[in-house]
């Protein structure tokens, strides 16, 4: 799978190039073509903003649903338009979210 990406300001916007060498079958075509699509419309907002179109290649014809998310989700972070995520960590933190206090410290006990 390959990525052109052309960035500029405003929303993403997806195209697909998924030819008959890919898959004779236009069912298998269209299978790829949905799996990139669910796959980008879950993609968090915090993507860079341009044109992606996506090259499929013959591969995917064999590849499962998941091989092919992770094929483009890899892409995507190879060119630099989806952060990587850090390592251990399974989701970012929220931006208003304050640090957690620690179970271990006792609170302040003012002596009046």
């Amino acid at each position: 799978m390959s990525l052109h990406w052309r960035p500029h300001e405003g929303p993403a916007r997806l195209g697909m190039a998924v030819s008959r060498k890919v898959d004779k079958r236009a069912v298998g075509r269209n299978r790829i073509k949905r799996v990139l699509r669910e796959t980008f419309r879950h993609l968090p907002p915090d993507l860079a903003g341009g044109d992606y179109v996506v090259v499929a290649r013959s591969a995917a014809a064999r590849a499962s649903h998941p091989d092919i998310r992770d094929a483009f989700l890899r892409v995507l972070r190879r060119a630099g338009a989806l952060p990587v995520p850090a390592a251990g960590v399974t989701m970012p933190p929220r931006p208003d979210a304050h640090p957690p206090s620690s179970p271990l410290t006792e609170p302040e006990r003012r002596s009046d």
